[in-house]
């Protein structure tokens, strides 16, 4: 299995590696393939024979995955530029419908029936604390969906967008995994023993699964697409 060394870890950068190999090393990665539309079944085939059949750039998939199983991975420049921005967008688009529709929704649900023992304040407390955090979350998506990525995709076509650089973007990009971190603080330290604990905990095991996602989300932005997309422009200057 050929791989890129650096600074003592060895990160995956061939399509030779078997799928269901890669998968048992991270089995999060389970989450990666559903939000690029892998199904499951893919016997002994390679991760670039079923890149290739869902017209998914190999290099593009290798790159989250590795952001997935190595903390705070950095990939080489070369193997960078070898990937397609697109694919990038296309991940992190359905990222955000599956953390907006799927995950926040399963999350708000449960919520809304752990607190229904509690007394009004503190009810409202942290239903509300959740509603803001599901609005912020929400707009950051919005912002990302209408400026940056269609900004993106006009960088390898023949009318380039030349008003917007994703410097602007980086300048203010901001985690939003962080106020989760509360939530949490919130609900352990808080929650009145009236609540049912066997839900509280399918509460915080959501709540710490989307918090580790969205780091990683936010690491494939500021550590692979935004790196990409300057250098792709500046290419064309």
């Amino acid at each position: 299995m050929t791989k890129y060394l650096t600074n003592s870890i060895e990160y995956i950068t061939s399509g030779e590696l078997k799928m269901a190999d890669l998968i048992n090393i991270d089995y999060r990665l389970l989450s990666v393939l559903y939000r690029l539309g892998i199904n499951m079944g893919f016997g002994d085939e390679s991760v670039a024979e079923i890149c290739n059949k869902h017209n998914i750039n190999p290099s593009s998939f290798m790159l989250i995955c590795n952001t997935y199983i190595y903390e705070g991975y950095i990939p080489s420049d070369d193997f960078m530029l070898s990937a397609d921005p697109k694919d990038i967008i296309t991940y992190l688009h359905n990222s955000h419908s599956y953390y907006i529709l799927t995950e926040l929704n399963t999350i708000e649900n449960y919520i809304n029936d752990l607190v229904t023992p509690c007394e009004a304040t503190r009810k409202n407390i942290i239903v509300n604390f959740f509603s803001q955090y599901r609005t912020e979350v929400t707009n950051h998506f919005e912002y990302e969906e209408s400026i940056v990525f269609p900004y993106i995709k006009t960088i390898s076509s023949d009318d380039p967008v030349k008003e917007y650089r994703i410097g602007k973007f980086e300048e203010s990009h901001s985690n939003i995994d962080e106020k989760l971190n509360d939530l949490r603080n919130i609900l352990m330290k808080y929650l009145p023993s009236v609540c049912d604990s066997l839900l509280a905990i399918k509460v915080l095991s959501h709540l710490y699964k989307l918090e580790y996602d969205l780091k990683k989300h936010t690491s494939i932005e500021n550590n692979i697409l935004i790196p990409l997309v300057n250098k792709l422009e500046n290419n064309d200057n």
